[in-house]
């Protein structure tokens, strides 16, 4: 695109390319201090209350002497990647170009390792700045087989944790998401299709449909990421990975009878057939 190290003015490059001039000169801003401060804030806040929405949590956020507008709360939960949980009149209008699945989980009983899948997308709140996670989880087992960090809310990074998941433990039968655009896209679904990996999606606003992915963001969060303020994105990266082997490995599930996910999914799994 746009080099303005390059001999071809930036006039000239903006004409090619048939840029925009507020396009071609605009540069990012950083998010201020006052900002990250009130998103770390408005992350917690959304793990008590999911049903809240921009005006109640601006009124909870102005209990606690935070000078904040609705329009301002709205714009950081736009940059967060959250929604608050509520049903919206025209469910069913979409994205012209996403197709949107149906949810297969409805009255499935899921007793076995990777008979379904589940990803979904967190914010990670940190010293100055913030990233993302992706975790692809397998739901009977609550396993975290593979995730991925990023400072954009793209979606390759979402497809690096599920091709990782799929190489290191085989295919699952449904994958389930959210109808983010980043699950929604023809590059996602078009990698669980290749696979023939029947595609399942939570209805608008049906946060209980993928609760168990919700459950692991309130457990990392709690336990490891607001008990440590990471300076950098690899402070992070080391931060999440060491809580999620420990997740895995150590720490009991009361869902799972105080077993460890890990426990729970290697003992479960179907044996495999051998050559005679």
């Amino acid at each position: 695109m746009i080099n303005r190290t390059h001999a071809l003015p930036v006039v000239r490059q903006r004409q090619i390319l048939g840029v925009s001039r507020s396009t071609a000169y605009y540069q990012p801003m950083p998010v201020s201090g006052a900002d990250l401060e009130l998103m770390r804030r408005i992350d917690a806040l959304h793990l008590d209350y999911p049903f809240a929405g921009a005006r109640m949590l601006r009124d909870l956020l102005r209990r606690e002497d935070h000078a904040i507008g609705r329009r301002h709360v709205a714009t950081l939960m736009r940059r967060m990647g959250i929604t608050a949980v509520y049903r919206t009149p025209r469910t069913s209008a979409r994205h012209q170009t996403h197709r949107v699945y149906p949810s297969l989980l409805r009255h499935l009983e899921i007793t076995r390792p990777n008979h379904v899948w589940a990803a979904d997308i967190t914010y990670i709140p940190m010293m100055r700045g913030f990233v993302y996670v992706c975790a692809v989880l397998d739901w009977a087992s609550r396993r975290v087989l593979a995730w991925r960090l990023s400072n954009t809310l793209t979606t390759d990074f979402c497809l690096e944790a599920v091709h990782e998941a799929i190489t290191r433990y085989g295919k699952p039968e449904i994958f389930n998401t959210d109808q983010g655009c980043q699950f929604t896209s023809q590059e996602f679904t078009s990698l669980l299709n290749d696979h023939g990996i029947q595609i399942s999606m939570d209805g608008r606003g049906c946060w209980r449909d993928n609760v168990f992915v919700e459950r692991l963001w309130r457990s990392i969060k709690y336990e490891e990421v607001y008990l440590h303020a990471y300076e950098t994105v690899r402070a992070a990266q080391e931060g999440v990975e060491r809580y999620l082997m420990f997740y895995n490995q150590a720490r009991p599930h009361p869902a799972l009878d105080g077993k460890t996910p890990d426990q729970v999914y290697c003992d479960n799994l179907p044996a495999r057939r051998t050559a005679a």
